[in-house]
């Protein structure tokens, strides 16, 4: 099989009527890599994903694939593989040809086209299920045959729209693993459209997190969780606890605006004045019985537990606090400690929260 290129995307830009659709969006996807393009409906995600794929032309910006521009070539010509959330599969068609069709409408020899669809089916797993047709296959079979169809012709790059949406969590969780295998095993460059913040996580390399027609940031899935470079990846990307406040005078503290209270928290050289945000994880959050000591490199605030919430491995345990915030904080093993009215005493490391540009109308619990 054939290994990726490199995509470049320059200045995209595009327009429906008065509404902004993509707002000059600059993405380098490598060779090889798995980028997942994140956002909320309407962030621009899919868009994007049009417009590579040929379905859609731009106002404005440039679509490179390895030294080719793409911009005003066909679909057809493209040799990108595309795979729909819906599975797009012929009914009338087994497996095999279902598969094949690529290379059948290149017009390869009937031996090559055998061989090539006998491959990709034991990659994609799929091997014994060669002569059903599409309506004696499960949801997840389904879709790896869309997957293996996309495949089969050795594109440089494949282009895959929310394919896991329609499927139930147990299978999609499958799915996801299964589709990180079939690209680590044939290293062609995928490009994957989600609103899906648990599935960006498991599957990317790097994640490109859209919003309003604009890229908010590029990073690998630890680096955009434990260190968001703005307030709303900080809040699409997992769950999160959001103080509104100002950078004070010495650099290294960032002062509430609602209530006076100072919290240290690490923040860029020379920063000061304007609106921020101090970012704290659930799971960064300790929770101890009221009147417990806390290090000088922590903040703390006291409050009430109003909330325990079992989520499995971990409990998530929600306290409003003595000046009116609500917190949460999660414990990495199922709770038995703290129940619904104990007073406690909230903190976290100064080194665990993030400052970044901007603030929200509220104080407190975000996401």
């Amino acid at each position: 099989m054939t290994h990726g290129i490199d995509l470049e995307i320059t200045g995209l830009t595009k327009r429906y009527g008065n509404a902004t659709a993509l707002d000059g969006v600059d993405l380098h996807i490598a060779a090889g890599e798995f980028m997942t393009l994140l956002g909320p409906s309407g962030s621009g995600k899919t868009t994007t994903l049009n417009i590579v794929a040929g379905f859609v032309e731009p106002d404005a910006g440039t679509v490179r694939l390895g030294d080719e521009l793409l911009i005003g070539v066909p679909t057809y010509r493209r040799e990108i593989g595309v795979v729909f959330q819906h599975y797009a599969l012929f009914p009338h068609m087994r497996v095999a040809a279902n598969v094949g069709f690529p290379l059948r409408q290149r017009h390869l020899p009937k031996a090559e086209i055998a061989r090539k669809v006998g491959e990709i089916l034991e990659i994609v797993g799929l091997s014994d299920l060669a002569n059903r047709y599409p309506r004696e296959l499960s949801g997840g079979q389904q879709q790896r045959v869309a997957l293996a169809r996309a495949l089969v012709f050795g594109p440089k790059l494949l282009l895959l729209d929310e394919p896991l949406g329609a499927l139930d969590k147990r299978l999609r969780e499958g799915l996801q693993l299964e589709i990180k295998r079939i690209h680590r095993e044939l290293g062609v460059t995928f490009v994957f459209v989600t609103h899906d913040q648990d599935e960006a996580l498991v599957m990317s390399d790097r994640i490109a997190v859209f919003n309003d027609g604009r890229i908010e940031q590029v990073a690998a899935a630890h680096e955009l969780y434990q260190k968001p470079s703005s307030l709303f990846a900080a809040q699409f990307l997992g769950d999160s606890n959001v103080f509104e406040g100002a950078v004070g005078g010495s650099g290294i503290d960032v002062t509430i605006l609602a209530d006076g209270l100072t919290l240290k928290a690490p923040v860029a050289a020379g920063a000061h004045g304007g609106r921020v945000a101090l970012v704290i994880r659930p799971e960064k959050m300790r929770i101890d019985p009221h009147g417990h000591a806390v290090g000088s490199d922590s903040n703390a605030l006291v409050g009430t537990i109003t909330d325990v919430v079992y989520m499995g491995s971990r409990s998530r345990l929600l306290v409003a606090t003595d000046d009116g915030r609500s917190i949460m904080a999660d414990r990495m093993v199922p709770s038995t400690e703290f129940a619904i009215d104990d007073k406690v005493v909230v903190s976290w490391s100064a080194e665990d929260a993030t400052v970044v540009d901007g603030g929200m109308p509220t104080t407190g619990l975000g996401k």
